[in-house]
């Protein structure tokens, strides 16, 4: 019997066809959060394809995953769109989000050592300094890495990727109306977060950070609602 033998071949390189499929999930959603593509426009998968210099199947694939996010909606006939600015959908988020936060608080405050204390002041240094200079999509970076040291020290696989497909639903209209008001707000709401946790206080600190979320929402559309002039 002859026997087949089967060899690894290690100066293989993988195709990354996942890799370019994230690409371009990513930057069409971060040009739907910041307006570039803006509420209600339409998508054909060709233009984009063409645009951003790839086959039509991964910003089909992208554009799936939009519509499952809510981001993205195809009607009849086949038209697909950005939707809309959607204030109801964002209510019912915020208080979804708030808990899987101060959930991710609760179980990560125990943890944090005096390098997260200091990487938490950081990062709400750097958002006051983008609230000062007007630059909201930095500031909103800022906010993420603040809140995110608790979401990677709590250790749960769950939370973080629910906060991302959640996140996704209100993020354009933090892009929107995440002005000196609410932002100023969170600098301070943050300095009562991080000396909770520096006393390793969880319950307070959770706390904290969900009342930070909620007012956030409440602001946020509370502004979205105001007439402009």
């Amino acid at each position: 019997m002859q026997y087949i033998t089967y060899m690894t071949v290690e100066t293989l390189t993988p195709i990354a066809r996942a890799s370019l499929r994230s690409r371009v999930y990513e930057r069409l959603l971060q040009a739907i959060i910041a307006g570039e593509i803006e509420p209600g426009a339409r998508l054909r998968d060709q233009d984009l394809a063409t645009q951003l210099g790839v086959s039509r199947t991964p910003v089909r694939e992208a554009l799936q995953r939009l519509e499952d996010e809510g981001l993205v909606e195809t009607r009849r006939g086949s038209l697909t769109r950005v939707m809309p600015l959607d204030t109801r959908a964002a209510r019912d988020t915020f208080p979804v989000v708030a808990a899987l936060h101060a959930l991710a608080t609760r179980m990560s405050t125990p943890l944090m050592s005096a390098n997260d204390v200091d990487a938490l002041r950081a990062a709400n240094r750097n958002l006051e300094s983008a609230l000062a200079g007007h630059d909201v999509m930095r500031a909103i970076a800022a906010d993420d890495n603040f809140h995110q040291r608790f979401v990677e020290r709590s250790g749960n696989t769950e939370v973080g990727p629910t906060l991302d497909r959640l996140t996704s639903k209100i993020r354009r209209l933090e892009v929107a109306q995440f002005g000196s008001l609410a932002g100023l707000r969170s600098v301070e709401q943050h300095e009562a977060i991080i000396a909770a946790v520096g006393r390793h206080d969880a319950a307070l600190a959770a706390e904290r950070v969900e009342e930070n979320w909620l007012s956030l929402g409440a602001l946020i559309l509370a502004t979205f609602h105001q007439p402009n002039g």
